[in-house]
């Protein structure tokens, strides 16, 4: 019997390359989106890729009575064996401007998740955290131990909420078996170039940003800071293969499968840091093409740099990264130009 999985947030960037991973593992992935950061397009690329299409639900995850529907139609055919929940807003800027909205869907969300998977008897829950829980650490690279500030953001502290709302729930008596798993920065794309990483308005991150500059389709990358103190003044940040964050999810949802009880935090990175300007060095190293950029100010919020402990994942999930911060630059430049750049 395939372990059949529920993918909130599956037609999203990293939920379409975990739907890929779930099947390759022989699992029976159930995509739950509303499509409101994300395309329709994404499930065409899927069935190039799989094949065939995988089940959707069109939902709002937010929505209480909706996603409990989305469950019982989702029960009809069989055990729901498994659930990774992706589904949330995740634009640092945007949530300190609109911090209800995202206070509004990234907890209730999750907290319909739980209820959903109290009623269908789920145990085994894999949530999809950040290492923004960390803010600038003390010191790096950073491990699971370390200790959580006060969030400098809201969406930074709807993780911290949202994994403290499932540790409580974990502690409660209901027997949940849970993995919090913090991303560094999941760059790249799919070696076919059917899916990727497709910001529907302005990119907040900087690979996307970056390749859509090089694409002529942006202003020249802007820089932000080259006064902090690391080795190039530039900001160091940890970037982890989107493909190898996909395995994870699976590694995650396998070893969940052989506890009795569970509710761990596991950092998810490369255990490098690379500066901004490294990045942009190592683009044009892994596609000869170069990088229009400019050093401008700083930008409010940045940390200056943090990088993973990852030795703890690759322990207890058997998990690790195999794929090159330039190899990673090289698939997010070929699936933007499968864009049509």
């Amino acid at each position: 019997m395939k372990k059949r999985v529920i993918v909130t947030g599956g037609a999203g960037y990293i939920g379409s390359h975990t739907v890929i991973e779930l099947v390759n593992a022989g699992c029976t992935p159930i995509v739950m989106d509303n499509f409101s950061n994300s395309t329709k397009e994404v499930l065409v690329g899927l069935h190039g890729i799989l094949g065939f299409e995988p089940e959707v639900e069109e939902v709002d995850c937010a929505d209480r009575s909706a996603l409990l529907a989305a469950f019982e139609r989702i029960a009809e055919d069989g055990s729901i064996d498994g659930i990774i929940h992706f589904a949330a807003f995740k634009a640092v800027g945007e949530s300190t401007q609109l911090p209800l909205k995202y206070y509004a869907n990234n907890i209730a969300s999750t907290v319909n998740i739980l209820e959903a998977a109290q009623q269908h008897g789920t145990t085994e829950v894999v949530f999809s955290s950040s290492c923004t829980v960390y803010g600038q650490p003390e010191a790096i690279p950073v491990d699971e131990s370390a200790p959580m500030p006060s969030a400098e953001s809201p969406y930074g502290y709807t993780k911290q909420a949202c994994e403290r709302i499932i540790t409580d729930f974990a502690a409660s008596g209901y027997p949940l078996k849970a993995a919090l798993l913090r991303y560094f920065n999941p760059i790249g794309a799919h070696s076919s170039s059917l899916i990727g990483e497709l910001p529907l308005n302005h990119p907040n991150n900087l690979v996307p940003y970056l390749t859509q500059a090089v694409a002529m389709l942006r202003d020249p990358l802007t820089v932000f800071g080259d006064d902090y103190p690391t080795p190039d003044g530039t900001c160091i940040r940890d970037y982890i293969h989107v493909m190898d964050l996909a395995k994870a999810h699976v590694a995650a949802l396998d070893w969940l499968g052989k506890q009795s009880t569970a509710c761990e935090a596991f950092n998810l990175g490369t255990g490098e840091g690379n500066s901004v300007l490294e990045v942009i060095q190592a683009f044009e190293r892994a596609t000869g093409v170069t990088v229009p950029h400019r050093i401008g100010p700083r930008r409010a919020g940045d940390v200056t740099a943090i990088f993973a402990d990852a030795s703890k994942a690759r322990r207890e999930l058997g998990w690790s990264c195999n794929f090159s911060l330039e190899e990673a630059l090289r698939d997010a430049w070929n699936w933007q130009q499968a864009l049509g750049a």
